[in-house]
């Protein structure tokens, strides 16, 4: 039977989106099939729904079935940590006892359906078992980027209410150890919420001291008798994932079972182009949506092989290490984000150490994240000797927007700077400030015509009012991305960065309003702006600019050095805060917003109009004048290590 070509499969999601989704979900076994028609609207909310009334269980589907129907013994996980040295392959068998055993364990610990449960762990097979687990059991799973500060952590926990936090006794960071439990002891301290339990992995080089009454050993919990997979309606949430937002508070990204499971096994082949049985590697942390959907839960729903990477692309032991990991398992396709790229290419301009390595396995290297820059493109194309494929998708949308569907016949070629086409299911459009339409080569806000397809966040955990505000109140009908960006003649369409206050530091988004709060905390600081400049290695840094209050004569090297230990310690090393400058006064519109765009463009030594409700224009030259003297700006952007 032949692949319909993208454009009639686009088209047919489209024109008659339920029927086009019945198909594919017709894909997986269901333990009850969704009634028709598929597609729903909440009655209180009318948010939409996919497959309501439909049962099923994404734990099983990703292990069970496969163990079922011929997969046992294919290996499901390849977890390899240079970092260690460790290597360690999991079949689908093995990986099923251990999940349905570790359940069991937690469901000695109490956890029930609908019970929330936190993990905050690096890439382990572990965080991967805790994650099936959860979802064998109906438990709704939150990942935190292992290493995030204590007050992050307290946030998410009060959020979520966990029953049981999952952590490890500690990190590693090229040869630094980060001890984990420490930080999580801090965060329950902060945090008014209280989990009952907190399981701890502990790894030989940095066991953590338990405390009995609270603390479980995880090896502890693989010892509990084995559970079968709970039965659970399409629309119950999987997992939640939080995602910066302008306010400083976290967004609590909802993603449900059947939309889940049904989109991502349609991406694995139709996106990525890869078959049951192929060896895919997302080079993500679990922390991340990418990690979520293509290191765990997309490559086991469709029988892949995925390969769990803890390390990072350089300095474990050098820039080669992504290069190794392709040939000694037969990566098919690579995923990595254009940050990694750019950091082997830094260190091996000619990308010689690529050539001592045996490639012919790879077929494609996809990146997303941010955008990827047209050089960065070509380097990475003429090392590897492959497409490379740019394509674009959210946290909210937990699988891709605009993509170059290799798994397709007759799909335009990926193009560089460009995130390619909208993928079937979505109506990808840009808009004006009015919300109409814009012509070809103008750039627009992108949004996308409701109803989102399946995968795609349905709410914000226990905040719909947020969700409506600050997705769908701007133009009716439509999601708002909070990107910009602008489709050529010929269709491609190109995603330049987001329009808010939110910037992204080597995939990482951050608030500039979180931010500017903790800097406006420091008592010399009478106000400030956070603006995120250019950056070839991480795609943008924040940089902080601060007005002293009258009469404070603090050094501005102390000044910044205590800065930036305040951000260090509350959001974390991620920010990558390491620059601020004292300014005379902040340029504003005359109702006293900060114009953090403008102030972006003159660090960035971009051109701009200057905006006709500014207070003072003078400002501008003075601030570009400080910028320069303190070497930020485009030169200090692209010098960061």
């Amino acid at each position: 039977m032949n692949t319909p070509t993208y454009a009639a499969q686009h088209a047919a999601s489209l024109h008659d989106a339920e029927a086009f989704w019945a198909g594919e979900a017709g894909r997986l076994q269901w333990f009850q099939e969704p009634p028709r028609p598929v597609l729903s609207r909440d009655a209180d909310t009318g948010f939409y729904r996919w497959f309501r009334g439909g049962k099923l269980n994404t734990s099983w589907l990703c292990l069970d079935y496969h163990v079922q129907h011929g997969r046992a013994g294919q290996v499901a996980l390849v977890y390899d940590s240079p970092v260690t040295g460790q290597v360690r392959r999991y079949t689908y068998q093995e990986l099923l006892h251990l999940t349905s055993r570790f359940a069991g364990g937690l469901r000695q610990l109490g956890v029930r359906p609908g019970d929330r449960v936190i993990l905050y762990m690096p890439n382990l097979p572990e965080a991967v078992i805790t994650m099936l687990a959860c979802a064998r059991l109906g438990a709704v799973h939150s990942v935190v980027f292992g290493g995030f500060a204590p007050h992050e952590l307290a946030v998410r926990i009060n959020d979520a209410e966990p029953c049981v936090l999952v952590c490890a006794s500690a990190g590693l960071e090229f040869d630094k150890v980060i001890p984990y439990k420490p930080l999580v002891d801090t965060a329950l301290q902060l945090a008014r919420h209280r989990p009952e339990h907190v399981v701890v992995l502990q790894r030989d080089f940095c066991r953590a001291e338990l405390q009995p009454e609270r603390d479980v050993d995880f090896q502890h919990l693989l010892q509990a008798a084995p559970v079968d997979a709970v039965p659970l309606d399409a629309t119950d949430p999987l997992y939640i994932l939080y995602t910066s937002g302008t306010t400083g508070k976290p967004k609590g990204v909802v993603r449900d079972n059947g939309g889940h499971a049904v989109a991502l096994k349609y991406s694995m082949s139709a996106i990525y182009g890869v078959q049951p049985g192929d060896t895919f590697w997302a080079a993500s942390d679990i922390g991340w949506a990418v990690g979520h959907s293509y290191s765990v839960y997309g490559p086991l729903l469709h029988g892949c092989t995925s390969v769990l990477f803890e390390g990072k692309p350089v300095r474990t032991p050098d820039a080669g290490t992504f290069w190794r990991v392709i040939q000694d398992h037969q990566v098919g396709v690579l995923f990595t984000a254009p940050t990694a790229i750019r950091a082997i290419k830094k260190e091996d301009p000619s990308g010689q150490l690529a050539q001592q390595y045996e490639l012919g396995s790879l077929r494609h290297l996809f990146v997303a994240g941010e955008r990827c820059d047209p050089a960065t493109y070509a380097w990475a194309g003429a090392t590897l000797g492959v497409p490379v494929v740019d394509h674009w998708w959210q946290t909210e949308s937990g699988w891709p927007m605009l993509a170059t569907l290799v798994g397709l016949p007759d799909m335009p070629a990926p193009r560089a700077g460009s995130a390619g086409h909208p993928v079937p299911g979505y109506n990808v459009q840009i808009l004006d400030e009015a919300g109409q339409p814009v012509p070809a080569g103008t750039t627009g806000l992108v949004a996308v015509r409701l109803p989102l397809p399946p995968g795609c966040l349905p709410t914000l955990w226990q905040d719909d009012a947020r969700f409506r505000s600050a997705y769908l109140d701007a133009f009716p009908g439509y999601y708002l991305s909070g990107d910009g960006g602008y489709q050529d003649a010929e269709g491609y369409l190109y995603i330049m960065g987001r329009v808010d206050d939110v910037i992204n530091v080597a995939g990482h988004r951050l608030s500039t309003g979180e931010l500017e709060e903790l800097l406006a905390a420091h008592p010399a600081v009478a106000e400030c702006a956070v603006l995120g400049i250019a950056c070839e290695l991480r795609g943008q840094v924040p940089v902080g600019l601060v007005v002293l209050k009258d009469g404070q004569t603090i050094p501005e090297q102390q000044l910044q050095q205590e800065l930036v230990s305040l951000i260090r310690e509350r959001v974390g090393a991620v920010a990558c805060f390491r620059q601020a400058a004292v300014v005379a006064r902040l340029p504003k519109t005359r109702s006293g917003k900060i114009l953090r765009k403008t102030l972006r463009q003159v660090a960035d030594g971009e051109e701009f109009t200057i905006p006709s409700t500014i207070d003072d224009p003078a400002i501008l030259d003075e601030i570009r004048a400080v910028l320069a003297q303190r070497g930020i700006g485009r030169a200090f952007a692209q010098n960061v290590s």
